[in-house]
């Protein structure tokens, strides 16, 4: 997964009103022209998702709190971070929809760039997945189904309809953008108690934050542990199968293994 956070946008945490569990996510288009320079240039689908939120935030009559959507999704694979983990959203047309689903935008239009690359439909996918880990339902859906609109597109709403699949150009499962083959060695519990302050904090919170396990941290992290860390792990840890009997915020080899794997 490569996650473009909130933090590195220049973004405070979201204003947007809280909500942990949703029946699945709906998947946007931007409905207007996008342009082609977004499939070469990475800066100009950053410029784009920051012009989406001040537009958002400009609308008076809609009176959104934030950008309206959890995540984007950018030709180059990049997922955006918007609202984020446990927020509702504020794109599926009204209130009650916007209760049963999240929402992720993918960064294609109506004229010039309209077909997402496999990298995107990725990226989306990586979001679904996220979004899962966290209190979303299994259904994926368009913004369509339910509200009288032609979002997200013809391109995007036929890849939703055959259950929005994994491109296999990009393998069959979520990585990170440069995977390692073996997880560095687990220091000892030790290092992560009230108290600890060391150079392992910084190293774990590093990790939480590249694997999209970061939405505690005001700052940081690192390399003082505090709640945040405890609270970011135990997140990790409740995503995972083989960590949920054990999922109480302090990590152990276990955890290491599978954070840094």
């Amino acid at each position: 997964m490569k996650l473009v956070t909130r933090s590195q946008l220049g973004w405070p945490a979201s204003a947007a009103p809280t909500q942990t569990s949703t029946k699945g996510v709906k998947v946007h288009y931007e409905g207007s022209p996008v342009s082609t320079r977004l499939l070469s240039d990475h800066d100009e689908c950053l410029a784009e998702w920051k012009a989406i939120r001040r537009g958002h935030l400009a609308n008076k009559q809609e009176n959104y709190s934030d950008v309206a959507y959890n995540y984007a999704a950018c030709p180059h694979g990049y997922l955006l971070e918007g609202r984020g983990i446990g927020r509702r959203t504020g794109a599926n047309g009204n209130q009650d929809l916007n209760r049963a689903h999240y929402a992720i935008l993918g960064l294609v239009g109506s004229s010039g760039l309209v077909a997402p690359t496999d990298a995107m439909l990725a990226a989306i996918r990586d979001g679904i997945e996220l979004l899962r880990a966290h209190g979303a339902g299994q259904e994926i859906k368009g913004h369509r189904d339910g509200y009288p609109t032609s979002c997200p597109g013809p391109s995007l709403y036929a890849w939703v309809q055959k259950g929005a699949p994994r491109p296999a150009s990009t393998g069959g499962t979520s990585t990170p953008s440069k995977p390692s083959t073996k997880a560095p060695a687990f220091p000892g519990r030790q290092y992560f108690k009230p108290g600890a302050n060391n150079k392992y904090v910084t190293q774990l919170g590093k990790q939480l934050k590249k694997r999209g396990f970061g939405r505690h941290y005001n700052s940081g992290p690192g390399p003082r542990w505090t709640e945040a860390d405890r609270q970011n792990v135990r997140d990790f840890q409740l995503s995972k199968k083989e960590l949920k009997g054990d999922a109480d915020g302090y990590p152990g080899p276990l955890t290491w293994r599978l954070l840094f794997s």
